[in-house]
């Protein structure tokens, strides 16, 4: 990435944050577009330039994407999987990427990272491939996802882009906001001693530290091949949401009684179960430094000090 110029949509948020930082070190000129809806401005390195527009005006990036950025990574998404209002959620991811790809042919920047989600695949046998099929999403923010991969297909196909789509496991790392690791330790401050559990526990995903994450996303795209290309970014093995309490009350010394909201699943549109084959990726001369139970530890110490939360919480 040395001495290239980078455009980074939702690159205020938690994994368009790291990757900067990640730009930056290798060399790049990077700019980040985002409406700070989940990203925080202050999490913004000050060596990028920073630009606060809302994607879903279609001009949004007049001015600002022009013919002499190299690269796209277009990571802004309204990220909620239990959307309490699916159909704008929907509109609103399909309107931003519609505008991050119709401003690149515009102005003729051709190569985009395109960040999807496992959601696509839906409730899908594991190990899932990348070459699944049918994919049934079960939530809006599935739907929109797989729509979206959907135009970058088009716009790789019919108007000489060069696409590569992520599908991501759940990443997980500092500046993770809203999603199990943190929710556990924010519960753990109001309440040590007993901690309620989404579900029945035993919905079981793969979770993938940030830090491999971006390491996959560049591996991906110094040797991947032809006009589009997909790849699941995750990793072998899997962690159960009760083994995730499990780490993050050793980790607070803590020995609290569980409680259950019950289901198999934490909310609609929840898939329970998730492991995304990664044999693609590895092909590609690329594996994950650590298996999901790692990267569930580490990003616990890691949030501990992001919310300054001592350990142990209580005696």
């Amino acid at each position: 990435m040395q001495n290239r110029r980078v455009l980074v949509t939702g690159g205020a948020g938690f994994i368009g944050t790291h990757l900067t930082d990640r730009l930056l070190s290798e060399g790049a000129s990077v700019t980040v577009v985002d409406n700070c809806a989940n990203g925080h401005k202050e999490w913004v390195p000050d060596e990028a330039t920073f630009v606060e527009r809302d994607l879903t005006e279609p001009d949004a990036l007049e001015g600002v994407l022009t013919d002499d950025f190299d690269c796209v990574f277009h990571l802004a998404a309204s990220k909620a999987v239990n959307s309490e209002r699916p159909r704008a959620q929907f509109e609103a991811n399909t309107q931003m990427t519609y505008t991050v790809l119709e401003t690149m042919q515009e102005v003729g920047v051709s190569e985009l990272a395109y960040t999807s989600t496992s959601t696509v695949y839906g409730e899908a046998p594991r190990p899932t491939p990348e070459d699944y099929a049918p994919l049934e999403p079960i939530s809006a923010y599935g739907a929109s996802k797989l729509a979206d991969e959907g135009l970058c297909s088009t716009y790789a196909h019919s108007h000489d882009l060069t696409v590569r789509t992520f599908r991501f496991a759940n990443i997980v790392g500092s500046r993770l906001r809203g999603a199990v690791i943190p929710d556990f330790i924010e519960k753990f401050e109001a309440n040590p001693e007993t901690l309620t559990i989404l579900g029945n526990g035993h919905q079981e995903k793969s979770y993938m530290h940030v830090d491999d994450c971006i390491d996959a996303m560049l591996h991906v795209l110094e040797h991947a091949d032809g006009p589009l290309a997909t790849y699941n970014l995750g990793t072998r093995a899997t962690t159960s949401v009760n083994r995730i309490a499990d780490i993050v009350s050793d980790e607070l010394g803590l020995e609290p009684d569980y409680e259950y909201t019950g289901g198999d699943r934490g909310w609609t549109g929840d898939v329970p179960k998730m492991r995304l084959s990664i044999e693609k990726l590895d092909a590609l001369g690329w594996e994950p430094e650590s298996e999901s139970d790692k990267a569930v530890r580490k990003a616990t110490r890691e949030l501990l000090e992001d919310l300054d939360v001592a350990a142990p919480v209580s005696s």
